[in-house]
């Protein structure tokens, strides 16, 4: 297939364009490169004669256009968003504009290009906090955060477009996704990278959030799997089945660094903070999919990747990352 990727500089993004040219579509890549995206994640396939770089931003309907005017796709898979819960509290504006803006201009043009798939990647974080059980797709969506509000308003005009036109659109919500080349704002690599830097690990509230941890590359052969074979109009769960406390993620790469459990620093909890997600996923599994990382060794191969690559997180937490991560934890690093 001749496949549009947005966002395919970033994280889940880059590790889905490394699979799709694997399994030997053609990949056009449509990427703003803003503070996450990174074509280093790209290396490797940069003169892959399959695989083409487009900047632009799926905000402005100008360059959208563009990309559609001079290409014929097969489909759409929408992975470009802003992703970040804290992030999302101090700047909620570009999160909307990203997420449901951005959105709304790439649905209409795949619609009006008569594009036959429209795959939009999305989040477990729009169910909300899910105290018991598990969220199932059709579940009421309750969002908590602006991250997370932003991806369900995008989710919404998805599906409005399967009601309204009968555009045939899926989506894919992951639980949450760790492995190599993950923007070190994130909980795994954050706290991987300030230890290997001995500097403190900031923990919010009393660190027994509970998420479900998804290795990226199970993530992404999940959506290969949807828009291979997913039915139109519906939504697909993608969990891994590891539900953790965020305490024992963090003793976890101390062991595995040999650090001190001093650098956990239990700090102010962040505003609106979901205590668990869990998604069940059989509809999924219905299609034939199902993870196979290991937590335990996706997570010491993740550890490994950065301790081995210093370079390409050092690069980024040297520059702008700086004043973010000062503006999040600073006063709370202080204070207690």
């Amino acid at each position: 297939m001749h496949l549009l990727v947005t966002g395919g500089a970033g994280f889940i993004g880059s590790h889905l364009v490394r699979l799709l040219l694997e399994h030997g579509h053609h990949v056009v890549n449509l990427d703003a490169l803003k503070y996450s995206g990174n074509l280093e994640n790209l290396r490797e396939v940069a003169d892959h004669p399959r695989y083409t770089f487009a900047l632009g931003d799926i905000c402005h309907r100008g360059q959208v256009a563009e990309v559609f005017a001079s290409e014929r796709f097969d489909a759409v898979i929408n992975c470009a968003a802003e992703t970040h819960v804290d992030r999302s509290i101090l700047e909620p504006d570009g999160f909307a504009m990203t997420d449901v803006v951005g959105t709304a201009n790439l649905l209409e043009a795949a619609k009006n290009g008569k594009v036959p798939r429209f795959l939009q990647v999305s989040t477990d974080e729009v169910y909300g906090s899910v105290e018991h059980g598990s969220s199932l797709e059709d579940d009421p969506l309750d969002p908590r955060s602006p991250y997370s509000a932003s991806k369900a308003g995008g989710d919404l005009l998805v599906r409005s477009y399967w009601s309204t036109y009968r555009y045939p659109v899926v989506i894919t919500r992951g639980s949450n996704t760790y492995g190599p080349n993950q923007y070190p704002e994130k909980f795994i690599p954050l706290f991987v990278t300030n230890a290997l830097e001995d500097q403190p690990m900031p923990l919010y509230g009393d660190g027994k959030n509970r998420r479900d941890w998804l290795y990226v590359v199970d993530h992404c052969r999940a959506i290969v799997s949807v828009l291979e074979h997913g039915e139109p109009g519906l939504v697909y769960n993608v969990g891994g089945g590891n539900e953790r406390e965020n305490i024992a993620i963090a003793q976890a790469i101390l062991a595995h660094l040999g650090k001190p459990s001093s650098l956990v620093r239990y700090v102010q909890d962040r505003p609106g903070h979901d205590r668990r997600y869990a998604v069940e996923c059989g509809r999924l599994r219905a299609l034939g999919w199902t993870p196979t990382m290991p937590f335990e060794e996706g997570l010491r191969g993740t550890i490994d990747w950065y301790k081995d690559n210093e370079a390409w997180w050092r690069t980024i937490k040297d520059g702008t990352f700086k004043a973010y991560y000062q503006q999040a934890y600073g006063l709370r690093l202080q204070t207690r």
